[in-house]
């Protein structure tokens, strides 16, 4: 029979036209921790609006029925789908998947990231954020707006999840990393009015994990279709100099973790190089793991004997020396 809680969240949907892309991505999962709670992230419409919402669709690229390797795009309504873990530790990860500002690559930088996490007995929240280019105002801050609020969302429900507040992290995939390292960077940074008390809440993350990630929009080594779906074709030199996570690293910034391969054909290694040399330079503590083999978008895929195959395991020591996750 079906929950109110569960109810209401379809009622939510449907009046968007998003149920038939909801079901099968917040459904409890086979295997799993048996269920998943979506959090959307505003009361009411997102910020910047338009007159016509996005309706949600979803591709599906895999021809294997046992396996879901989904994109999704025209999000109205941005959400955290919550993958508790069946022996939570008291961390959590928001996942923010990438897609180039264009898509989000749901299962190979949401869901499958959300088990390996689950297995360790952290919390994982996967972030449905909304794309710029779909006729929101202010389009080069509609990710981060969603990022923070995603941030305190988590911290308000601490409890109902069994999360510690001061350890949550952020885990993004290439423009996903892009977004998670512009949440580590100016997670103070008014970019919305806010809406509730979930608002007084920080949304500085206690660790970031950037995995082959985009990070400058204003360097040569930039990934050009990042930076124009975020900020648009003709953005100035300004503009992209204010979305490099690279030149906002200040002291509040977070540690970060990169890992990233030197035969990234995509988005050029040099994105994590910047960004590990502005945290040295500005005292904070990184970790940055270079491999010769992996590509780019390779999430937990690679085979074994692919070097940048090991990157989770590094992770999650790096988030223990920094008293996020349990050793």
């Amino acid at each position: 029979m079906m929950t109110p809680s569960r109810r209401t969240l379809l009622t939510l949907f449907a009046a968007a036209g998003m149920v038939s892309a909801t079901r099968g991505i917040a459904q409890p999962r086979a295997g799993g921790s048996g269920g998943a709670d979506l959090l959307p992230l505003w009361p009411g419409k997102a910020p910047g609006a338009p007159a016509t919402l996005p309706v949600r669709k979803v591709n599906e690229r895999s021809k294997d029925p046992s396996f879901h390797d989904r994109w999704i795009t025209s999000i109205a309504q941005p959400a955290l789908v919550v993958r508790p873990a069946a022996k939570p530790n008291g961390a959590a990860v928001m996942l923010v998947p990438g897609g180039g500002y264009g898509f989000l690559s749901y299962d190979n930088e949401g869901e499958e990231q959300a088990r390996w996490l689950n297995a360790r007995g952290v919390t994982a929240f996967i972030l449905l954020y909304r794309l710029p280019d779909e006729g929101w105002s202010d389009r080069s801050l509609v990710p981060l707006q969603d990022a923070q609020r995603g941030m305190r969302l988590i911290r308000a429900h601490a409890g109902r999840f069994g999360i510690e507040a001061n350890r949550v992290a952020v885990l993004g995939f290439s423009a996903g990393g892009h977004l998670a390292g512009s949440l580590a960077t100016r997670h103070a940074e008014p970019t919305y009015a806010p809406v509730d008390a979930t608002d007084r809440l920080p949304a500085r993350p206690d660790l970031a994990g950037l995995i082959y990630p985009v990070v400058s929009l204003s360097a040569s080594f930039t990934h050009g279709g990042s930076r124009d779906n975020l900020l648009g074709a003709g953005a100035d030199d300004a503009a992209r100099k204010r979305a490099s996570v690279e030149l906002g690293v200040t002291e509040t910034t977070p540690p970060i973790f990169l890992a990233h391969s030197s035969d990234d054909g995509t988005v050029p290694i040099q994105n994590s190089l910047a960004l590990y040399q502005a945290m040295l330079a500005a005292g904070r503590p990184a970790e940055l793991h270079a491999f010769d083999q992996g590509g780019h978008g390779f999430g937990v895929r690679l085979a074994a004997d692919k070097p940048a195959s090991i990157w989770p395991t590094l992770f999650a020591a790096y988030g223990a020396r920094q008293g996020v996750f349990r050793a």
